[in-house]
């Protein structure tokens, strides 16, 4: 960086450390991932396995896989409906998630150049 390109403020640094998740970026990054989460997304109820890999063009057992991932990472989550495992996409998490991390970076961006937020 030369002397003429503004310096990021360290509080909007700290702001968009706290909004940079490795582990959700890291589960978005796959297409088949992807796939899933526009499965549940566009769906009105919980969904089984096989109904998202019957949409997927993934085998069951990759998209249990990436199921537990998501899991894993908060982006979906389980319930037990007798003995099927249904999923749901937590949409609030993801749009809350992301819409921090847009005002984080306009944030960092109006501080870099000066402007008011």
């Amino acid at each position: 960086m030369n002397s003429m390109t503004p310096q990021m403020p360290m509080s909007c640094q700290d702001d968009l450390a706290d909004h940079l998740k490795p582990d959700l970026f890291r589960a978005l990054c796959d297409p088949s991932r992807l796939e899933v989460l526009r499965r549940l997304a566009g769906a009105s109820t919980p969904q089984t396995v096989t109904e998202i890999a019957d949409c997927c063009g993934v085998h069951i057992s990759g998209v249990s896989r990436h199921l537990a991932l998501l899991r894993r990472t908060g982006i979906v989550y389980a319930e037990k409906s007798g003995r099927e495992m249904r999923y749901r996409l937590d949409c609030n998490l993801v749009s809350q998630t992301l819409r921090g991390l847009a005002d984080a970076l306009d944030a960092c961006r109006a501080a870099c150049s000066g402007e008011k937020t």
